[in-house]
């Protein structure tokens, strides 16, 4: 595999664990920040709109998942993967945290 293959499996990771909060959000019928509030990331989005962004970086993650060509055979496909999925999902909880306060 090529260098840039692994960049594709470490932003397929990023893009995968951005579509759980979204989703699980969007279809309890919750707002939920995401990029397109006032302030970005910062104030709630409708349901609707979170629903769109989750399936939105579901289909990056994807297309990104066949760039970088993830699969079994290739360890360090799914290891580079799966930091990608650790790295968004600890900065979620850290951009996420003041959320549940308010």
């Amino acid at each position: 595999m090529k260098w840039y293959h692994y960049i594709s499996c470490f932003f397929a990771g990023l893009f995968i664990a951005n579509v759980v909060p979204h989703l699980i959000h969007g279809v309890s019928g919750d707002p939920f920040p995401t990029p397109f509030a006032n302030p970005p990331g910062k104030g709630l989005s409708s349901p609707t709109v979170n629903v769109i962004w989750a399936l939105f970086n579901l289909l990056v993650g994807y297309l990104l998942f066949g760039g970088g060509k993830i699969s079994k055979s290739n360890k360090w496909s799914l290891v580079v993967f799966f930091i990608g999925i650790i790295t968004m999902s600890v900065m979620l909880s850290y951009a996420f945290m003041d959320k549940a306060h308010s």
